[in-house]
């Protein structure tokens, strides 16, 4: 298919532009509000549980509602749908910034969920039916990673400044000019598309999807808080048993909404199982690394974001490296060499202490933005030239799904490894003569522990933050040890799984 498919024009890379521009915004918006939570709590004065609302319903509406967005892309439009979730996202920021009590910003977050489950899948649906030509959407799959990369790195300064200049309502306003830009430049520059044989709208389906990936997600974020675990294990067998009656009864309908026989066909597998990796490993990290930068290392939350910028840019180079390799480099050991030295960036870890300087981290960082963004740029490639386009959808649903459970498993299991470690840690080096109480309250988290060594006196107080301190920074070390240990056996399994897979051909023609 590759030698006779169409190639895009210049009018299709300015869609492209197009698309990317939501995806930059959501990337942004994914972290900014951790940084606004501060002056929220100070305005709106939410109860704890109204704060963990505030910040994870945007993550459980988008992850419940991803593939029934796309399956109603496939059937109505897929920039239809994008632009139904423009106007949305639009509206939610509005109510977001006009937002005067707690539960009106739960549930702007939760609007901007929906949204956002309706635009992610649709760009990347959309991409794989504008570029036909599997070198050309290879890079445009590295222009659509190289948006996501630079939007995390840019939240954190972006978010910073603006409630620095303005106030936290204006996080939210940032959102409104460019969902306008798009619903006004798309109809020109974006193609509709759709599936032509979509089936019927199963409203079980539907049912099974939302209500087992909120309650899944949910269940694992709640273990990873250690607060209610008995509700944590119930909501997650619960979301467990209700995927595996989705998955059950989309393999007896003709036409399901998620075709799961896609997994049959090796590379799609092997794709999917790598970002899914991947993630889980990146987003357990570099979690703990900007604690690090921030209270061990005493930087502030612009700086520290600078500090990682450097990142932001390999990794945006990154997928255009990919691009240029795996046309002379076999993709199985382009993807294996990628995740080789994403994991030598997190080894780097092994060997830091407190007085680690932050350019240190940086290299580290860079490493591993170079291996992710080489990696990942063609895993999205494979995932998504597994199918023939009026199934991009269904791919694109299955790719951001299994982001969003990398990222979810991610924060909570390295979360806890980390918390376990530094918990350990600190039992063992806490000063002599300390409370119970203090110790106890310092195990919670790192900032909590460097609170009360201000509110110590003398020699008791500075004791407790070195061992605060240096068992936190001995619990990252291992921690980018385990990330380092997963990425590579990702590297060892992505060679032999997507051993032979052709760079240039479709792999749905291959397959089909």
């Amino acid at each position: 298919m590759n030698e006779t498919a169409p190639r895009a024009t210049a009018r299709t890379w300015v869609g492209l532009a197009v698309l990317v521009l939501p995806m930059l915004l959501i990337a942004i918006d994914g972290v900014v509000l951790v940084f606004a939570l501060a002056d929220i709590a100070g305005d709106l004065r939410p109860t704890g549980t109204q704060q963990l609302w505030i910040l994870d319903i945007y993550s459980l509406m988008l992850a419940g509602l991803l593939i029934t967005m796309s399956s109603l892309g496939d059937r109505f439009g897929r920039r239809k749908v994008l632009l139904i979730g423009a106007v949305v996202f639009a509206i939610a920021s509005v109510f977001g910034a006009l937002s005067t009590a707690p539960w009106m910003l739960i549930a702007s977050r939760a609007l901007l969920g929906v949204a956002g489950a309706t635009i992610m899948p649709g760009t990347l649906s959309l991409i794989r039916n504008m570029f036909l030509d599997r070198g050309q959407r290879r890079t445009a799959m590295a222009v659509w990673s190289a948006a996501g990369a630079l939007g995390a790195a840019a939240g954190p300064i972006v978010g910073g400044w603006i409630i620095e200049v303005f106030s936290w309502h204006a996080v939210f306003l940032m959102n409104i000019p460019v969902m306008v830009l798009l619903l006004g430049l798309a109809p020109f520059l974006v193609p509709e598309s759709k599936n032509p044989h979509p089936g019927r709208v199963d409203l079980p389906s539907i049912a099974f999807s939302l209500t087992g990936m909120i309650s899944f997600v949910y269940g694992v974020k709640t273990f990873a808080e250690g607060k209610e675990p008995g509700i944590a294990l119930i909501t997650f067998f619960a979301g467990l048993a209700l995927l595996v009656l989705f998955v059950r009864r989309q393999l007896r309908m003709p036409e399901p909404m998620i075709n799961v026989r896609l997994f049959r066909v090796r590379a799609f597998t092997g794709a999917v199982t790598a970002d899914l990796l991947s993630v889980f490993a990146l987003v357990g990290a570099l979690f703990a690394l900007t604690q690090f930068l921030q209270i061990v290392a005493g930087l502030s939350v612009i700086e520290s974001a600078l500090w990682m910028l450097p990142q932001a840019a390999v990794s945006a180079c990154a997928g255009f490296l990919a691009a240029a390799l795996v046309k002379r480099i076999p993709t199985s050991t382009v993807v294996a060499a990628g995740g080789l030295v994403t994991a030598g960036g997190f080894a780097i870890l092994l060997t830091i202490t407190p007085a680690t300087e932050p350019w240190v981290i940086a290299i580290s960082l860079c490493l591993v933005g170079l291996g992710a963004g080489v990696g990942m740029t063609l895993t999205n490639d494979l995932i998504m030239s597994s199918v023939r386009p009026e199934q991009s959808g269904q791919a694109a649903a299955i790719s951001e799904t299994a982001y969003e459970l990398g990222t979810a498993f991610g924060t909570a299991i390295l979360g806890s490894v980390l918390l376990g470690f530094y918990r350990t840690g600190l039992v063992d080096a806490a000063p002599a003569g300390l409370s119970g109480g203090i110790l106890e309250s310092a195990k919670e988290t790192l900032a909590a522990a460097v609170l009360y060594a201000k509110d110590l006196p003398g020699a008791m107080g500075a004791a407790l933050y070195t061992a605060a301190t240096e068992s936190f920074t001995s619990a990252l070390a291992w921690t980018g040890g385990i990330a380092a240990l997963i990425l590579l056996a990702v590297a060892i399994f992505a060679g032999g799984m997507l051993r032979g897979v052709s760079a240039q051909a479709d792999l749905a023609e291959v397959e089909h």
